[in-house]
């Protein structure tokens, strides 16, 4: 099978340009021959403005790019993942010409949210589900600014009216059921949606450690719930919890957590530190699609701490696989973290529990089980010159 991935890559390298470059990685070891088709935003240092809010709506180069490797590389599919701002969706267009099937990963909410989190002001923001997302453009919903919201807006409507995101996929890949309704809500077709979590490999040990303490990782950034554990934090006084990170909140969490603040670290130090950690916290006050770090912390056996809605309150059980507490509810959180403190068998039992659910869900083998199947079912769809009703 031939597979080409194409991806608009981010500026600062997050969660999703880790989960393509896992994704090319698992196809080519089962031995499929896979082009990736990368654009990356460091090119909008060198280009205007007014070009590059007409690439986000229909990028010229980029549909070009797709319609010769189409030619030259003769795909049997084309996986999309982020097509903002370089590739856009006029690449889907360029794709069914030859008649190939396109499959896009939807790992925010792009298509129903120009801000793509479902947040505003902090707060989850639901305003525009089943509508033309204008009011972004007066709320300038999109890094603060009217101009740049006006342009994906512009992209959505446009892409909207010509039928793009209903008539040029054969099939979207949502990152669990929590996502898939959302877009549902938002007035797509069901049939058009397949579950595919993301997975990572296991960082299980043999030799079980003596775990202390807790651990956050990710971008240091407000919906990421970092001022709700920090006032959690604040309620219980001892602080053990250790923060792994950098963004743009990297000032004031320095200040507050001090030595427990411990910057960016590599994936095998970030591996070390989840097989040492009694469990992760995970504070988000938006809507996580998935929470990749998560899993990597099921993968080493280590529960999850997390906010009861999204994609985390849907990965987590109650419990089973670590605890839930009320999104923004910093008295909740820090109940939770006093009660894991409390009671380390039970939280290793969590843990125990937390690492046969990965193995059972989130490991590569099983990812690739699943997403083959999601291009077979394309592919032949494609062949039968027909898609499911």
């Amino acid at each position: 099978m031939k597979v080409l991935v194409a991806h608009n890559s981010y500026q600062h390298r997050g969660g999703e340009d880790v989960v393509v470059e896992a994704e090319i990685d698992l196809l080519r070891s089962h031995g499929h021959d896979v082009m990736f088709y990368q654009r990356h935003n460091d090119e909008l240092k060198t280009i205007s403005l007014p070009a590059a809010a007409v690439s986000t709506i229909w990028a010229k180069r980029s549909t070009d790019d797709l319609e010769r490797l189409c030619k030259e590389f003769q795909p049997d599919v084309v996986h999309v993942h982020n097509t903002v701002p370089l590739i856009s969706p006029s690449l889907y267009w360029a794709a069914t010409k030859r008649n190939i099937p396109i499959v896009q990963t939807l790992h925010n909410f792009r298509l129903i949210c120009p801000q793509a989190m479902l947040l505003r002001d902090g707060k989850v923001c639901e305003d525009c589900i089943g509508k033309m997302p204008w009011r972004s453009v007066s709320r300038k919903c999109y890094r603060e600014s009217a101009v740049q919201s006006a342009v994906l807006t512009g992209m959505l409507a446009t892409h909207h009216v010509l039928g793009t995101f209903r008539e040029k996929i054969t099939r979207y890949i949502v990152l669990n059921e929590f996502c898939k309704e959302k877009f549902i809500q938002s007035g797509m077709s069901p049939h058009l949606f397949r579950i595919k979590p993301n997975f990572v490999s296991s960082g299980a040990q043999p030799s079980q450690k003596v775990r202390k303490g807790g651990i956050f990782i990710g971008r240091l950034s407000p919906e990421k719930g970092l001022n709700i554990l920090t006032e959690a934090v604040g309620i219980l006084g001892a602080q053990d919890i250790k923060i792994v990170g950098k963004g743009p909140l990297e000032k004031e969490i320095s200040k507050a957590f001090r030595d427990c603040y411990i910057g960016f670290k590599s994936p095998a130090e970030v591996q070390a530190l989840l097989q040492s950690a009694q469990f992760l916290v995970a504070p988000s006050t938006c809507y996580e699609t998935f929470g990749l770090v998560a899993i990597e912390a099921f993968s080493c056996g280590t529960p999850v701490i997390a906010s009861r809605h999204g994609g985390l309150g849907e990965l987590v059980t109650d419990g089973v696989t670590g605890l839930l507490f009320n999104p923004g509810d910093a008295q909740d959180l820090a109940k939770k973290i006093a009660w894991a403190r409390a009671n380390p068998d039970a939280m290793a039992e969590m843990g125990r529990n937390a690492l046969a659910e990965y193995e059972t869900k989130y490991t590569p083998e099983r990812n690739y089980e699943i997403l083959l199947s999601i291009y077979e079912e394309v592919i032949a769809l494609a062949r039968g010159e027909k898609r499911a009703a």
